[in-house]
């Protein structure tokens, strides 16, 4: 067999065995030692796993992984969810389904303190949609807008996507950040777009009752102010910290995670059961990214060596297909691999060929980061999988509420991803001009 075969069939062995149900990671380290092992014996494919695992884990930068996640549960536990969003209710209350973009601008602050799309879903569920069905508005809607705008965590620095993306494609975990900032603007504008669109043309989709008597939480100026302090002072250190150039991330990480820290204790919300729980799940999640990671790079490395990345270069790239072409087949695939696996699982799987293919088609690769990590985020909302659709099902805990119920409230702001998507593919500056400063 030639090399570009033994790669070829490593890549069809590999989805093989993920649609059997074996675990990503441990499918990717499998086929790779085989790969390697037709390649060259048996014992390179071992040096060459233990050398991948000593290189790929040993950098300082990736203590920014346990870090942000660590930040990302504390905030969670704390409250600071609830105060965002009453901020913003009390804020918008009088604008067109106000709630609803009381919503997706709580989730876009929210996203620059967590960093998770999931940590996002689970708290609003439980705030934003209780109080959005006692103003009137659809369960589908309300579920919808929860779904629709929880994916700006994973868009919005500081992001677990975008730290995966910086890894796996050898890009600088800050200029990945900063090009977060433009994209995660635009796309809380789109849906905001999108809500008021609805609630304009399509009343009965967003509304139960337009005649809205309930009445709304008393909130002072004074509590307003009271409640704003935390999150202000979380994104300051963190984002502010970065970007002024005082923090490189792995520092911002741990600044804010102590702050967080100082944050729930505070507010009396963490007992040590709590703490304890909270370290054992941020063990638990970072341990399983880096071993993706791992076996991610492992897979680069093995793909290389067959000569597939160089081969699908000189098809995409050809003038049948063409480099935007090529961009086209990519996002397509992105998407309906999401119907299927989660986002860190996609990433790992499809950028090892596409990242050579994006740099020899003279792609800027941070701009393409973020086309990545958009579309990988459309396949949060899209069925079967669907992760943050039934991340808001299980933690409603409505046996009234169906899922295909979110699945459909949420295709508008599908839409608006699209939508997006198109912009900053047309507009590469929208992603780039920060990253550049």
């Amino acid at each position: 067999m030639s090399p570009f075969e033994i790669g070829g069939g490593a890549v069809m062995l590999l989805v093989a065995l993920i649609l059997i149900g074996m675990p990503i990671g441990i499918g990717m380290l499998a086929v790779s030692v085989g790969a390697v092992a037709l390649l060259r014996n048996e014992t390179v494919a071992i040096r060459m796993m233990t050398q991948v695992a000593n290189d790929s884990l040993e950098e300082y930068l990736f203590a920014v992984v346990p870090l942000f996640v660590l930040m990302g549960l504390l905030v969670t536990v704390s409250g600071v969810g609830k105060d965002t969003f009453d901020v913003f209710q009390k804020l918008l209350k009088r604008v067109t389904a106000g709630l609803g973009v009381a919503t997706v601008f709580a989730n876009a602050v929210f996203a620059a303190i967590t960093g998770i799309s999931i940590a996002s879903a689970t708290v609003f569920s439980r705030i934003a949609v209780p109080e959005m069905r006692r103003h009137g508005y659809t369960n589908r809607f309300a579920t919808g807008v929860v779904a629709g705008s929880s994916v700006l965590g994973m868009l919005i620095p500081p992001s677990l996507l975008m730290i995966v993306y910086a890894v796996l494609a050898e890009q600088s975990v800050g200029r990945m950040f900063l090009a977060g900032v433009g994209p995660g603007l635009v796309l809380a504008l789109a849906f905001t777009l999108t809500i008021w669109i609805l609630a304009t043309t399509r009343k009965s989709f967003v509304f139960e009752r337009t005649d809205d008597a309930t009445g709304y939480d008393d909130i002072r100026g004074r509590d307003v102010l009271r409640k704003s302090i935390p999150i202000l002072a979380l994104v300051t250190v963190v984002l502010g910290g970065l970007y002024g150039g005082f923090l490189n991330p792995t520092e911002a990480g741990a600044a804010g995670a102590f702050g967080a820290l100082v944050i729930a204790l505070m507010r009396r919300s963490l007992d040590r059961v709590t703490f304890w729980r909270i370290l054992v799940e941020t063990g638990l999640i970072t341990v399983s990214v880096l071993f993706l990671i791992l076996a991610a790079t492992f897979f680069s490395r093995m793909l290389a060596l067959t000569g597939v990345p160089r081969e699908l270069a000189e098809f995409f790239l050809s003038d049948r297909i063409g480099p935007y072409g090529f961009l086209c087949v990519f996002i397509l695939l992105i998407i309906a691999l999401g119907c299927l696996i989660d986002s860190i699982s996609i990433m790992l799987i499809v950028l090892p060929i596409a990242l050579p293919v994006a740099d020899a088609a003279g792609f800027d690769l941070i701009w393409f980061g973020v086309i990545t990590v958009i579309a990988t985020e459309i396949g949060l909302l899209t069925p079967p999988f669907g992760l943050s659709v039934y991340t808001i099902k299980s933690a409603m805990d409505d046996p009234t509420l169906r899922v295909g119920e979110i699945f459909r409230g949420a295709v508008p702001f599908i839409l608006a991803m699209l939508a997006t998507l198109a912009v900053i593919i047309l507009f590469p500056s929208i992603a780039t001009w920060l990253a550049r400063i």
